[in-house]
């Protein structure tokens, strides 16, 4: 049996504080939302208040009582403003916020006679389909959902004449289950098939995985079509919308996020001007009101020293949370300040016309040695955040870059080898599209040593397909 003992040990450890925590947390927010944290942190804080706004606006003039019932001058048809006729009815203007695309649906499927068990049915299947349009789940797992939450039995098959009327619905497409389905119930909506139209659904009912792949001279023997009818086939198919939700818009229906910049930097007579957006955060400051009471107390304390301790200690807890979560804000302040100070002078030249080929190579750590500040923090700094300039709104991330070398042994920054990639992808015969090889050849040709899987990851970063999908006929 093992013996049990105490000792000590001393070990030296790294901790952060709960207020350097909470000062990372509000370096990490951008604008929108800390103005969300300050304002929850007074809710939360009694002892914090806005400071009120300054007193630059001129105050209203106080008019006596003479002055209000003198007699004036103005003639009286001059009161009233000759811009509308008598007959003119006031009309309210009333404001709706829209319906969102699956109440479109619904309100689509009160149209069609369907069954009080058809209706609940078709209303669980709207909701579980995308905002795209596209029902993702299997109609076995929906059926399964569909007993336990609504404790109605029904089968796979139900399911599917219950998604055939969906399938009705406007916009065309919607409720598919994968690609195919949505292409072929949009062109399978148009009435009266032509000859192209019906090749175009021979493509894609038996022939979808080989027009995904752009194997077109496979296709063509296949069907035994020439090429300007083949290329009319597909033109067909391309005019269909690959998303049907996206066909839809109305009030609530906007998912893009406003973005509201976190710095504001103008130039003028080459004079930059940055300054932090902070026109939407209030100011605070500590409530006098809470430190005279705490003042009062302490004075009494020798009197009633039992019942007003945790009183005491309470308001001077939040006294000196408050005072923290001020100096926390203005620590934010000057540090996303002098990161972006720091930012501006490496990249000045670029700031002046908002070309990309201006920008130097900048990672991380160059910001951090200008600033002496942790890589982290810095990291920090950049995330989500976004800068004003007169050329648009920049996410931060967007100004660093990879550096590389050319054979001369100088430095340029990837945004100057994705221009040229992409230049080169432009321009090239689309019946013959080049493969990242040949790309690497003509880059390294120019000057620029790069790897074909550095080709490769450049070109997924511009989004470009490979070489075989962006074959054209």
């Amino acid at each position: 049996m093992t013996n049990i003992n105490q000792r000590q040990v001393q070990k030296l450890l790294q901790k952060l504080s709960p207020q350097q925590i909470q000062m990372i947390k509000l370096l990490e927010l951008p604008a929108i939302q800390l103005e969300q944290r300050v304002k929850q942190e007074i809710e939360d804080n009694p002892v914090l208040e806005e400071e009120p706004a300054e007193d630059g606006e001129e105050q209203p003039k106080e008019i006596s009582v003479e002055e209000y019932f003198a007699e004036d001058d103005t003639p009286r048809y001059k009161y009233y403003a000759n811009n509308y006729s008598k007959d003119d009815q006031k009309k309210p203007v009333y404001l709706s916020e829209g319906m969102s695309f699956h109440e479109y649906l619904i309100e689509q499927l009160g149209f069609k006679h369907l069954s009080e068990r058809e209706m609940t049915l078709a209303r669980y299947l709207v909701g579980s389909i995308d905002d795209d349009g596209y029902l993702r789940r299997s109609l076995t797992s929906i059926s399964d959902d569909i007993a336990f939450s609504l404790g109605i039995e029904t089968s796979e098959a139900e399911l599917e004449r219950t998604l055939g009327h969906i399938h009705e619905l406007e916009p065309t497409g919607v409720g598919a289950r994968d690609l195919r389905e949505c292409l072929l119930l949009q062109l399978e909506a148009i009435p009266d098939h032509d000859d192209i139209q019906k090749i175009s659904h021979r493509i894609l009912t038996n022939y979808f995985d080989e027009f995904t792949k752009k194997h077109y001279e496979k296709l063509m023997s296949r069907l035994g079509v020439s090429e300007d009818v083949f290329r009319e086939a597909i033109g067909e198919i391309i005019r269909l919308s690959p998303k049907p939700g996206n066909l839809y818009s109305d009030g609530k229906n906007d998912t893009q996020p406003y973005i509201i910049p976190d710095f504001t930097l103008n130039y003028q007579n080459g004079i930059f001007d940055l300054s932090l957006n902070s026109s939407n955060v209030p100011d605070i400051k500590v409530n006098r009101r809470y430190v005279e009471m705490i003042r009062e107390m302490a004075t009494q304390q020798g009197k009633n020293s039992a019942s007003s301790r945790e009183a005491i200690q309470f308001v001077k807890n939040k006294i000196d949370s408050a005072k923290w979560f001020i100096s926390a804000i203005k620590q934010r302040h000057d540090t996303l300040m002098h990161t972006m100070q720091a930012i501006l002078d490496y990249q000045r030249e670029y700031f002046v016309e908002g070309d990309q080929s201006k920008l130097r190579p900048m990672i991380l750590k160059d910001i951090a040695d200008v600033t002496k500040l942790d890589v982290s923090t810095i990291s920090r700094v950049v995330n989500s955040k976004y800068v004003q300039t007169q050329f648009g709104i920049i996410p931060l991330k967007q100004l660093f870059s990879e550096a590389m070398q050319t054979e001369s042994g100088e430095e340029v920054s990837s945004y100057e080898i994705k221009n040229l990639l992409s230049d080169c992808i432009d321009k090239e015969d689309k019946r013959k599209p080049l493969t990242d090889e040949t790309l690497m050849d003509i880059l390294n040709g120019k000057g620029y040593r790069i790897a074909r899987r550095t080709v490769a990851k450049y070109r997924e970063m511009l989004g470009i397909p490979v070489a075989r999908l962006r074959k054209q006929l």
